[in-house]
C-alpha cells in the first residue's frame, strides 16, 4: 500500500475545517413500533451503522416483512400470498432476504432491494425454500429448501450460481442461518446419522464440518464472524441444558454460562468474534456476552434507557463493530412485544482500535491497512475496502473520548 503524503494531507486540510468535539457517549434505545393493524414485531437484522432494521410483525396469524428506516416501518409485501418474513440485511441495508409465501401458498427465500422488488429465489427442486442471512455485500444469501425427495436441505443461493445443496452430516436435514462477511463461510445446523442434531461449518473446499457439542449430544449454530472463524449458537452440555457457545478454529467450543435459568443460545456475533448477543430460555434475558465481562442481562446494563415494566427479551443480531443489538422486548409504554434498536454507544465512530479514543493510533492502523480488501475493523463503514471514506471517518471523530 502506497499512501502519498500529499493525498494524506489534501484529505486532512478538507476535514479539519469541520472537525467538532464530539460529546460523552450517546446511548439509546427506540422501539421500533408495528405495521398498521399488527399488534407484535420483531426485529432479527441490523446494517452496519445501525439505520436500517428489519424482521417481521404478526397480528392474530397475520405476518409481514419489514424494513425499519429513519422512524418509518415499511412493509415489504409478499410473493403473491399474505405472508412475510425478513431475517436478514446487508450491511449497507439495501438488500433484505427472508422468506414470503408465493400464490400457491409455498414459502419461498426471497430477496429484496428497493429496486427490484421482491425475488423469488427458487428451490433445490421442490415447493419450498426461505432464506435466514446474507452476506455484507447481498450477493451470497443461505437458508434452506426442499430437494426433489423432499428431503430440507441448507442452501446457498448465488445470482451466478443458483441455489446450491451444502449436503448434510449424514441424516436427512439440514439449514444454514449463517454466512461470513464475503460468503465463503456458512453455519447452521445438520442431523447427524444417529439422528443428532449438530452444529455446522461449511466452506466449499472443506464442505460441512460438525462442531460438536458441551458434553450433550445435540447443538446448532446461528451466527458467524466476518471472516467465518468464530461461530455462536447452542449446544447441550453434559447435565442436558441447552448452553450458549462460542467456537473458534483453535480453541473449539466454549461454554458461555448462563444467567439464571441455566439454559441459553446465542444468535448474533461482532465481525471480530468478540461480542456475542442472544438469550436466556425460560426467563428471556437478552444478554451480551464479552470476555472481559462475561454474560450480562440487557435490561439491567441497560436499565436507565427503559421505562419501568419494560424489558428487552431477546437480542438477536448485533453490527459488525458490536455497538448496535435488536431484538424484542416488553414495552410497557404500548403493553406489547416489539422490536427493539439499541444503541451501546460503544465504540464510538472512528474508535478502530476500540480503546475509547479515536486518535492516532485509529488513523494510522486505517491508513496501514490503506487499499486493502476483506471486512475488519479498518473497514469502518463496512464496504469491503478500507478506503477515503473510512479515513474520513476517523478524522471527523478525531479526539473523540480522549
Amino acid at each position: 500500500m502506497c499512501y502519498t503524503q500529499s493525498r494524506f494531507k489534501a484529505l486532512l486540510s478538507a476535514c479539519v475545517l469541520s472537525l467538532i468535539a464530539t460529546a460523552g457517549w450517546s446511548q439509546s434505545l427506540t422501539w421500533l413500533g408495528t405495521l398498521p393493524g399488527s399488534s407484535e414485531s420483531y426485529a432479527y437484522d441490523v446494517s452496519a451503522d445501525g439505520a436500517v432494521v428489519v424482521g417481521w410483525v404478526y397480528d392474530a396469524g397475520y405476518y409481514r416483512a419489514f424494513r425499519w428506516e429513519n422512524g418509518v416501518m415499511q412493509d415489504l409485501g409478499h410473493l403473491g400470498g399474505y405472508w412475510s418474513w425478513a431475517y436478514g440485511v446487508s450491511a449497507d441495508g439495501a438488500v433484505v432476504v427472508g422468506r414470503a409465501d408465493n400464490a400457491a401458498f409455498y414459502g419461498r427465500a426471497f430477496r429484496w432491494t428497493a429496486l427490484g422488488g421482491m425475488q423469488d429465489l427458487g428451490t433445490l427442486g421442490s415447493t419450498w425454500s426461505w432464506a435466514n442471512d446474507v452476506s455484507a455485500d447481498g450477493a451470497v444469501v443461505v437458508g434452506g429448501a426442499y430437494n426433489a425427495a423432499r428431503q430440507w436441505r441448507a442452501s446457498r443461493w448465488t445470482a451466478s450460481g443458483g441455489m446450491q445443496d451444502l449436503g448434510h452430516l449424514g441424516g436427512n436435514w439440514s439449514e444454514a442461518y449463517g454466512v461470513s462477511a464475503d460468503g465463503a463461510v456458512v453455519v447452521g445446523g445438520s442431523y447427524n446419522a444417529a439422528g443428532q442434531r449438530r452444529a455446522f461449518r461449511w466452506t466449499a473446499a472443506g464442505g460441512m464440518q460438525d462442531l460438536g457439542t458441551l458434553g450433550g449430544y445435540e447443538s446448532e449454530a446461528y451466527g458467524v464472524s466476518a471472516d467465518g472463524a468464530v461461530v455462536v449458537g447452542w449446544a447441550h452440555n453434559a447435565a442436558g441444558q441447552r448452553r450458549a457457545f462460542r467456537w473458534t478454529v483453535d480453541g473449539g467450543m466454549q461454554d458461555l454460562s448462563t444467567l439464571g435459568s441455566g439454559w441459553s443460545e446465542a444468535y448474533g456475533v461482532s465481525a471480530d468474534g468478540s461480542v456475542v448477543v442472544g438469550r436466556t430460555l425460560y426467563y428471556d434475558y437478552a444478554f451480551r456476552w464479552t470476555a472481559s465481562r462475561g454474560m450480562e442481562d440487557l435490561s439491567t446494563t441497560y436499565a436507565s434507557l427503559l421505562t419501568y415494566g419494560s424489558y428487552l427479551r431477546w437480542a438477536t443480531a448485533i453490527s459488525p463493530d458490536g455497538r448496535y443489538i435488536v431484538g424484542g422486548g416488553s414495552n410497557a409504554a404500548t403493553d406489547r412485544f416489539e422490536a427493539f434498536l439499541l444503541d451501546t454507544g460503544f465504540p464510538r465512530r472512528g474508535d478502530v482500535d476500540r480503546n475509547g479514543c479515536v486518535d492516532d493510533a485509529d488513523l494510522l492502523q486505517v491508513l496501514f491497512a490503506f487499499g486493502g480488501r476483506g471486512y475488519r475493523n479498518e473497514d469502518l463503514n463496512w464496504d469491503g475496502t478500507v478506503d477515503d471514506a473510512d479515513l474520513l471517518q476517523v478524522l471527523f471523530n478525531f479526539g473523540s473520548g480522549c
